[in-house]
């Protein structure tokens, strides 16, 4: 019999929280995974005490998913190198910017079997233009990746509301692990081979998003929105459709909920539709609308200067 696999999340914010949730329940009662979950914390000190201390005692991350227990099973470890090193599956849910030094400090020690999974929404800007956060780490670390996308507002999986979910997997036989490791009775996954395709409807809605908040800052309503939504998406299809070069792009994997679903929860009620209404309505992006993930600096830096997915017909003029 295989040894079970050990699992470890690196990140442990809201969203890498609420999956910590999920993670650690499926793991205490799946005999394929190790029952101890580990989960990389960046070590701060909340009320006088470490992060870290409180989330392993009292199993509840106060700062950035309160209110909710998180499984006794979750050990958080403030060392990424201890959290990770004998990791099977690696669990990649930090911001996207945080990903090239998270990803440098791993570097050499981790499994060379190792696969990983990445909840990271957004592309990487570098010198050669814009990358696939997978591929970034899969570049980085020498592992296989899949993503995970979809209409998955953390709060309402913490609260184990019903919601569903898309994996795509580079390589097809990791689906069916990855499904059970994720997979409850209100988190439903499905798995696809399109994983360039998932990933990318998880940057590209953002953008959509903001054009929808423009919409409601500018008072256009509901049929101007809808009409918004609708051409983003099929942008979104069409632009798929000359960037991802892996495999054939099909219509039907936009209609999972790494598509359609995540592109109307996102222009309804994101951080992103917020900052382009506020933009509108007095000409600045506020922290409190966007939390600093689409700061003007930021958003027109990859949407306006870096056109390249490793693509020769999106390559900058000379």
């Amino acid at each position: 019999m295989a040894a079970p696999k050990k699992v470890c999340i690196i990140g442990s914010g809201n969203w890498g929280s609420a999956i910590a949730k999920i993670v650690g329940a499926n793991a205490a009662q799946n005999s394929k995974f190790d029952k101890t979950v580990k989960m990389w914390v960046f070590e701060e000190t909340v009320n006088g005490r470490k992060l870290t201390e409180i989330i392993n005692t009292e199993h509840e991350n106060v700062k950035y998913l309160p209110g909710h227990k998180l499984p006794t099973n979750v050990l958080a470890v403030p060392d990424l190198v201890e959290a990770s090193k004998d990791a099977d599956i690696l669990v990649f849910v930090i911001p996207h910017q945080f990903i090239g030094k998270v990803c440098d400090t791993m570097s050499g020690n981790i499994k060379k079997e190792a696969i990983g999974i990445s909840l990271i929404k957004g592309v990487d800007e570098g010198p050669d233009g814009l990358k696939l956060i997978s591929d970034v780490i899969q570049e980085k670390l020498g592992i296989t990746m899949s993503v995970l996308m979809g209409a998955n507002i953390a709060n309402e999986v913490a609260d184990e509301k019903f919601c569903e979910t898309t994996i795509g997997c580079k390589n097809k036989s990791h689906g069916p692990l990855l499904k059970e490791l994720m997979q409850t009775i209100n988190f439903r996954v499905t798995v696809v081979e399109e994983y360039d395709v998932v990933e990318i409807c998880g940057a590209l809605k953002n953008i959509v998003a903001v054009g929808a908040g423009f919409c409601d800052g500018l008072g256009f309503g509901d049929n101007t929105k809808a009409a918004v939504i609708r051409l983003g998406l099929m942008e979104m299809i069409a632009f798929a459709r000359i960037f991802c070069t892996a495999g054939p792009v099909s219509s039907a994997t936009f209609l999972e909920s790494c598509g359609v679903a995540d592109l109307i929860t996102t222009c309804y009620g994101g951080r992103n539709r917020r900052s382009g209404q506020s933009f509108c309505e007095d000409g600045e992006v506020h922290r409190g609308a966007g939390e600093g993930d689409a700061r003007r600096s930021e958003a027109a830096g990859p949407c306006h200067r870096g056109r390249s997915l490793s693509h020769p017909q999106a390559q900058k003029p000379n």
